[in-house]
């Protein structure tokens, strides 16, 4: 007998149409979502991180929304403890968690129970590499990165410098890369009775759909929240503000770039950040991908076919 609790996970690439559906699958099997987005657990951040808004949530309790300040730094530690005690409540309420989002490191972290706390940091190698970020920029400690672990180089960013830092101090405290050791943690079973469902469509489509969204994006205040977000005293050295939409208008703001320029680069970015978000799914095991063209586009046959394949693996049985 499975006495493993249920978990549903619902993600994809960012703008693949995640929200609509997390929303009628929670309906249709007494759910609660958690938001597995690294930039919706901030609040007063709503148009550039497409947070989904109260009348859209049909009644379904939503988590980790709107959660901490953007001066707060939210990481995968942070996500980690949060979203678990968002399950405890949902567990002990009699509903099943619908995990929704894009951030696959948090998702993963939860879904394997990742123990961070054996990770050892060391400051004095991580204060080496912030200085080396600052002389000689963040391309080079990047190409540093690619010679000792392409592949995490590849899942990362170069802007990403807390993450390219993490990774190179990693790879100088062990001796191998972080790569291989999240490989290995995605190897343990996994601490719940869960389906974990990739949401994917035609690669040209979803980078149109991306261009769309941040012109969406533009035309529902973008900019106004940006400069909301300035006045209240947030700037670009805050995680939050690293976000995609945010740094590019910050910059814009700043005089650094033109306006045509920061939205040239919103939508360049989006792409290639949707891009290694699908990398990162497929490294994944035991994925179910939903590839929307097979479905008509229909979120009806869609959701027809994640119900089933949730029978079939018992776990709305339990």
């Amino acid at each position: 007998m499975n006495t493993k609790k249920p978990l549903v996970i619902l993600t994809g690439p960012t703008a693949v149409g995640k929200t609509a559906l997390s929303v009628k699958l929670a309906k249709q099997i007494g759910g609660e979502i958690i938001s597995a987005d690294s930039m919706q657990v901030y609040q007063y951040m709503d148009i550039g991180s497409a947070k989904i808004m109260p009348e859209e949530t049909e009644g379904i309790p939503h988590h980790l929304i709107d959660v901490l300040d953007p001066s707060e730094e939210c990481n995968v530690v942070t996500f980690q403890r949060m979203a678990k005690e968002c399950l405890k409540g949902i567990y002990e309420r009699g509903k099943i968690p619908v995990v929704v989002g894009g951030t696959g490191f948090y998702i993963q972290a939860l879904l394997y129970d990742i123990d961070f706390e054996a990770e050892e940091d060391n400051t004095e190698i991580r204060s080496l590499l912030e200085q080396t970020s600052k002389e000689k920029g963040v391309h080079f400690l990047h190409e540093q990165l690619k010679a000792v672990d392409p592949v995490a180089a590849e899942e990362i960013h170069e802007n990403n410098v807390k993450r390219v830092i993490r990774a190179l101090e990693f790879y100088q405290l062990n001796g191998f890369p972080i790569s291989q050791h999240n490989q290995e943690q995605r190897e343990k079973e996994t601490a719940y009775s869960s389906c974990y469902f990739v949401l994917n469509d035609d690669r040209a489509k979803l980078y149109e759909r991306i261009d769309l969204r941040v012109d969406k994006m533009l035309s529902q205040g973008l900019l106004e929240e940006v400069k909301k977000l300035k006045a209240m005293g947030y700037h670009k050295n805050m995680v939050s503000m690293q976000g995609l939409g945010y740094k590019e208008i910050l910059s814009y703001l700043d005089g650094e770039l033109s306006l045509e320029e920061a939205i040239y680069l919103i939508k360049r970015d989006s792409r290639h950040f949707a891009k290694r978000q699908i990398t990162w799914f497929k490294r994944e095991k035991e994925v179910v991908w939903i590839e929307k063209p097979l479905f008509d586009y229909d979120d009806d046959k869609i959701l027809t076919f994640i119900l089933e394949t949730l029978n079939e693996k018992g776990i709305l049985q339990q």
